[in-house]
């Protein structure tokens, strides 16, 4: 069993978070992580209302999740939004705005751990001094929104000689080799996305996981393509398939598909930042197909509990014999 101080703190029998993606992954997903042993992720949107909010959270502590956290991202968040997350989930993260003693000093009255993604030196020393518990190091392998400009490895060694907190690793962590490379430099844990796309839990589009598995090396490019979104209003920069780059510049019109929404459906403007997930029609070619740069290795779609243990204990066996 890996043991680390991340593992220790929260209450996980794995080192590994399920990164929080919207719809693409559900409760279903987030459960299936969380009764695993790692840590499944929620994701709180801007302007969630906190009732539904509180009946998500509380349905998945009566199913017995196991451990939980809550994202939320962007400015503004808020405060009421966090302490309703913090009395029902073991952490609270943020990610896309500044480290913020206000947020982290409500999520710690509730009674949870704050984690902080970030994707440089300088952000992530600011976390600690606001008192995070756990900083999680964004490299610019990570599929989706990349908020720094350093490969992982190099961030996070930084990032380990100026705090002293437990620290995950995230970006192109896909298979046990890269888990146990990252714990091997120091990393107590990971916080992985594309893998969990492709598992059977998985709320993304069909024609979106059949992509990924397609995926073959150096298949995934950094671009502002895909800058409609409120993350992309204040740094349009996210990892995608080089495919849906090409397809969504060969697109004429103002749409790309529709959105099913609360029984009605929506037009989805072209280069959309909205990964697609099941209630999405269209050009699903053409959406912002996240992906991180690991993509190539992801090559089945599995059960989350069973990739979860695989990683676990392959990186487990590697980091003996290392």
């Amino acid at each position: 069993m890996l043991s680390t101080a991340f593992t220790e703190l929260v209450g996980c029998e794995v080192p590994i978070q399920q990164a929080p993606m919207g719809a693409i992954s559900p409760p279903a997903l987030t459960l299936a992580v969380a009764r695993a042993g790692g840590v499944g992720s929620v994701s709180a949107p801007p302007g969630i209302d906190t009732r539904d909010l509180a009946a998500q959270l509380d349905a998945l502590v009566a199913a017995g999740a196991g451990v939980l956290a809550a994202n939320f991202v962007t400015e503004p968040v808020d405060p009421t939004a966090v302490a309703v997350a913090a009395t029902r989930v073991r952490m609270v993260d943020f990610f896309w705005n500044r480290p913020d003693r206000r947020l982290v000093d409500v999520a710690h009255e509730g009674g949870a751990l704050v984690n902080w993604q970030v994707g440089s030196l300088p952000d992530a020393v600011l976390a600690a001094e606001a008192g995070v518990d756990v900083v999680t190091v964004q490299g610019t392998e990570a599929g989706g929104h990349i908020r720094g400009d350093t490969p992982l490895l190099s961030l996070l060694a930084s990032v380990l000689r100026a705090i002293d907190i437990p620290v995950l690793a995230a970006g192109g962590i896909v298979e046990p080799r890269a888990m146990a490379a990252v714990l091997a430099a120091g990393a107590a844990g990971v916080r992985l996305g594309t893998r969990f796309v492709a598992s059977e839990e998985s709320g993304a589009h069909p024609e979106y996981v059949l992509a990924l598995l397609a995926a073959g090396p150096d298949s995934t490019a950094i671009t502002d393509g895909f800058a409609v979104c409120p993350m992309c209003a204040t740094l349009p920069r996210a990892r995608v398939l080089r495919s849906a780059i090409e397809a969504v510049d060969a697109m004429d019109g103002a749409t790309v598909g529709t959105l099913l929404a609360a029984g009605a459906e929506t037009p989805l403007p072209v280069r959309a930042g909205l990964p697609p997930h099941r209630d999405v029609r269209g050009e699903v070619h053409a959406m912002a197909l996240y992906a991180g740069q690991g993509v190539q290795l992801v090559t089945a779609v599995q059960p989350a509990a069973k990739i979860v243990r695989e990683l676990a204990d392959g990186a487990e066996a590697l980091l003996r014999v290392w």
